[in-house]
């Protein structure tokens, strides 16, 4: 099968065309720049120069394949609604582009916005509509194309698709936490983040193309949730910093920007996902790669520990 793979040079998308190229299939990668073209060359895919933020640059490698996996996306978190809308025009265009043909899309969506609080979440559980707090629209973007007919999926990731090359949250933690000369929790610390290896979330979305044409739900969740605690507590051992408590007051200033994505709590099941895919994760779980994952490999001698509160035992 030929497969257009968006964001194909990125985190996830450059472990699906390494996932889905092993396994038989062909890749065409969008690629923005002359470096991600050459590195895409480099992996065996073919190449499709393009913008997520010209998203008619998209259609040709649409139409030119047989299936299509979106996994793009411009994480620029201080222009998080531009990102958002242009996430929701190169959808539309993909689903535009392929409607009527019956070939499947497999949108990428964020599991930090379901309308699951106070459970675990699962696969049939509704994603929150976009609003002005949280405006990524991928999922209804998705939903809105299945309405029409064009067989579209959805792969929720969790807020920690870890290994070696992760430039997400982890990494964001790590950073703020170096700048601030201490690791924090709120609280107790015991809101949980799912996590799954990104080789394990790239055999998922592949296992999901090869299943067939669907407007399903996958969660590619290895781990059902992970105490925010647990993951700072890894990242001051790794920095050689303070672990803390806050208070909510003291963690938005803490935390600036990030302090909404640090209260993420939302356990996740993946149980139908494994069900429907005969998927299971093979990876090394969340804390484990940050100690053993290649993290902390910069330079510490910057370093003044700051003495804290700590988080009760």
């Amino acid at each position: 099968m030929k497969v257009f793979v968006t964001g194909a040079t990125g985190f996830v998308g450059a472990a699906v065309t390494r996932e889905l190229l092993a396994h038989g299939h062909q890749v065409l990668g969008l690629a923005r720049s002359g470096r991600s073209a050459d590195r895409l060359r480099q992996m065996g895919a073919e190449v499709l120069r393009g913008d997520l933020d010209a998203p008619e640059t998209l259609r040709p490698g649409a139409q030119a394949a047989d299936a299509i996996i979106h996994t793009g996306f411009m994480h620029d978190f201080s222009h998080f609604a531009e990102a958002c809308a242009i996430d929701r025009a190169a959808i539309e265009t993909l689903g535009a582009a392929i409607e009527n043909t019956g070939k499947p899309l497999i949108v990428t969506a964020g599991l930090a916005s379901l309308d699951a609080a106070g459970r675990v979440a699962v696969e049939t559980d509704r994603a929150l509509p976009p609003s002005d707090a949280y405006s990524r629209a991928s999922e209804a973007a998705a939903k809105a194309l299945s309405g029409r007919g064009i067989p579209t999926s959805v792969m929720r990731l969790p807020p920690s698709v870890h290994g070696r090359g992760d430039h997400g949250f982890v990494p964001m933690l790590i950073d703020i936490a170096r700048r601030k000369g201490l690791s924090a929790c709120i609280g107790e610390g015991e809101n949980a983040w799912p996590a799954v290896h990104v080789h394990d979330a790239a055999r998922a979305f592949r296992l999901a193309l090869e299943r067939g044409p669907s407007a399903e739900t996958y969660h590619a969740v290895a781990e059902q949730g992970v105490p925010f605690r647990k993951i700072a507590e890894a990242i001051a051992i790794g920095l050689g910093v303070s672990f803390v408590s806050l208070t909510t007051d003291e963690a938005r200033d803490h935390f600036g920007w990030f302090f909404g994505f640090a209260t993420i709590d939302q356990p996740t099941s993946s149980d139908r996902t494994r069900a429907r895919l005969g998927w299971s994760s093979t990876g090394p779980d969340l804390l484990m790669d940050i100690m053993e994952g290649g993290y902390f490999r910069q330079a510490l001698a910057d370093f003044r520990p700051t003495a804290e509160r700590r988080c009760p035992p």
